[in-house]
């Protein structure tokens, strides 16, 4: 059955997407080199930079591979890194840490808060060897959406390298890296660019990406050897996953045409805000309150009917077109809807008339 991905990526693309895949490319081929060279110039403008200060970095894997890239490859021996959390994401930033044998510390918010700028510069002010902060700007844990401008400013005022997990907020978020001092953003081709699995992509600063050549703790995931080579002609060191390749650039053309990141952003917050609101209606509360919740993805807690269970739920929001998460909260019940990928507002009442339905459907067969 064909349905679509209410999730935060992978996401439902558009057939011409996924079209693109038809075709096989030689990644040795002067043409793919110049798609490679062609993606990495039109990431740099979206971001609204230019070359002279800032460069793009194309890694193959997920968009963890691209966020341990940049742990392993910039924080030397004599490093430490601040990872500023409030969810999974964040726990994972620890995780790389751990298996990189990377200094770290963590500063952990419950999941329905924001971690604070002030904390942030606290911990700074008393631990001098922190040489850089990480931080999540959207924690799809819980659809929280952080404000990495206040932290990435007292990081940058205190001399911070400022690392900031992207991955399912640039596209549909305005993220100006330069003002916000933001020396590396991490994102994924298959989220709000809407594009396949396949890669992640890093915006770096050139200057600490020059400063870590030889920091690197790992062969294939060598944030600056990849770069260089790039840098040649367009070459990736080894084997890239050239069908995701095609399908981001033509993701990219879609972008344009849509309007850019203000329009996909605007599409987006549509789809969040008539979802919320539909959910309202039938009694399903968020986790996250307005002032910090995401135009990404929503977290629902489980109805108070005692006898709710996801996976019935699943299933017939499923056999009727649609997939949805479940929760990633341990403590509490809840499941997660999202609003990016070729989504619009029609499958937003769609989805919530599915769940009237299932309610009212379940109610009856209660009685």
């Amino acid at each position: 059955m064909k349905y679509k991905l209410l999730t935060p990526g992978p996401l439902t693309t558009t057939d011409t997407v996924k079209g693109e895949m038809l075709s096989d490319h030689c990644t040795w081929d002067d043409d793919y080199k110049k798609i490679t060279r062609e993606i990495r110039s039109r990431l740099l403008r979206l971001a609204g930079l230019t070359p002279d200060r800032y460069t793009v970095v194309l890694m193959q894997g997920s968009g963890t591979f691209g966020v341990e890239s940049v742990f392993s490859s910039v924080i030397g021996a004599t490093g430490k890194v601040l990872i500023c959390s409030n969810g999974a994401y964040g726990d994972r930033m620890a995780e790389i840490c751990k298996w990189n044998r990377i200094p770290f510390e963590q500063y952990r918010e419950p999941c329905d808060r924001i971690p604070s700028a002030a904390k942030t510069a606290e911990i700074l002010d008393g631990d001098p060897a922190i040489t850089h902060v990480a931080v999540v700007h959207c924690e799809t844990t819980t659809g929280i959406l952080n404000d990495i401008q206040s932290v990435g400013a007292v990081a940058k005022a205190r001399g911070k390298t400022f690392i900031v997990d992207a991955m399912s907020s640039f596209g549909c978020v305005e993220i100006p890296v330069e003002d916000w001092g933001i020396d590396f953003l991490i994102s994924s081709a298959n989220k709000c660019i809407q594009g396949v699995p396949g890669f992640s992509f890093i915006i770096a600063r050139k200057e600490p990406l020059t400063a870590a050549k030889d920091t690197a703790r790992s062969l294939s995931l060598n944030l600056f050897d990849q770069w260089r080579t790039m840098e040649k002609d367009g070459k990736w060191r080894f084997t890239s996953p050239t069908h995701a390749v095609l399908a981001f650039r033509k993701a990219l053309d879609e972008l344009d045409r849509e309007g850019g990141i203000p329009a996909r952003g605007r599409r987006y917050a549509e789809n969040n805000r008539l979802l919320i609101e539909g959910m309202a209606r039938l009694g399903m509360r968020t986790y996250i309150g307005p002032g910090h919740q995401s135009p990404v993805i929503a977290t629902f807690l489980y109805p108070r009917d005692a006898g709710f269970r996801f996976d019935e739920m699943y299933r017939y929001i499923k056999g009727r077109g649609y997939v949805i998460y479940p929760g990633k909260l341990t403590r509490i019940d809840t499941f997660r809807i999202g609003s990016i990928g070729e989504i619009y507002p029609e499958d937003m009442k769609r989805v919530c008339g599915i769940m009237k339905d299932f309610l009212q459907t379940r109610k009856r067969e209660e009685n």
